[in-house]
C-alpha cells in the first residue's frame, strides 16, 4: 500500500515537471520546421472565388480576359513562337523562308514608297514628271517579278539541303511575298538583322 502511494506520488511529480510545449528535435537535413497537418495545408491552398456580381461584371471580366489572351498572342506571333503562329507560318520550312527574306534588302519592300512618290509627281503640272509616272511603274514591277523569282528559287533550294524531309510546298511564294512587304510591318516579325544571311533558319 506504501509503495503504491509512493509510485502514484512519483507519476504526479514527473507529470508536473514535464513542460506543457516540448522543444520540437529537427532532423539533420530536415525542413527546419513542423510538417503541417493535412487539413491546415489544405485550409492555406484554399483561395476565396468570388463569383460575378452580375451579368454586366461578368461579361467585363471576359472581354479583359480575351482582350489580354489577344496581346500575349499578338506578341507570342511577333517573337515567332511555333504555338502562336497561323498555320501558314508553321514549321522550320517557313521559318527558313522568312529569315531568308528578312536578311536581304528587296526592292518589293520599296514598292509601296515608290508608287506612292509616283502618284505624287504624276500631280505636277510637268511633262517629264507625268512621263516618268507612266515610265517607272511597269520597270519597278518587272523587277520585284524577277526579284521573287529568284528567291522563290533560292529558298526552294535551301529548304530542299536543310530540311530534305519537310514539305515545301508553297514555300517560295510564300517568301516572294513576304519579299514585297515593308520590313517593319512583316508579321511574324523578322528575327534576323539585314546582312544576318548565316544565321537564316537559325533564329528561334
Amino acid at each position: 500500500m506504501f509503495a503504491a502511494g509512493r509510485l502514484i506520488l512519483v507519476f504526479r511529480r514527473r507529470t508536473q515537471e514535464a513542460p506543457e510545449n516540448p522543444p520540437q528535435v529537427v532532423k539533420p537535413g530536415g525542413k527546419g520546421r513542423p510538417t503541417p497537418k493535412r487539413s491546415e495545408a489544405q485550409k492555406l491552398r484554399r483561395q476565396p472565388i468570388t463569383a460575378p456580381a452580375n451579368r454586366k461584371e461578368a461579361y467585363r471580366k471576359l472581354r479583359e480576359k480575351q482582350a489580354a489572351d489577344r496581346v500575349k498572342q499578338r506578341e507570342g506571333m511577333a517573337r515567332g513562337e511555333d504555338r502562336y503562329l497561323l498555320k501558314r507560318d508553321k514549321g522550320p520550312v517557313r521559318r527558313l523562308a522568312r529569315d531568308y527574306v528578312d536578311s536581304r534588302r528587296t526592292v518589293g519592300s520599296y514598292l509601296m514608297y515608290v508608287m506612292f512618290a509616283i502618284v505624287a509627281v504624276s500631280l505636277l503640272p510637268l511633262g517629264a514628271a507625268k512621263l516618268l509616272s507612266l515610265l517607272i511603274p511597269p520597270v519597278l514591277l518587272a523587277a520585284v517579278f524577277v526579284e521573287g523569282l529568284l528567291i522563290s528559287r533560292g529558298v526552294k533550294k535551301l529548304a530542299a539541303e536543310r530540311y530534305p524531309n519537310e514539305d515545301a510546298k508553297g514555300a517560295g511564294l510564300y517568301a516572294a511575298m513576304r519579299a514585297m512587304q515593308i520590313r517593319r510591318l512583316r508579321m511574324p516579325a523578322p528575327q534576323v538583322k539585314l546582312g544576318d544571311k548565316d544565321k537564316v533558319g537559325l533564329a528561334e
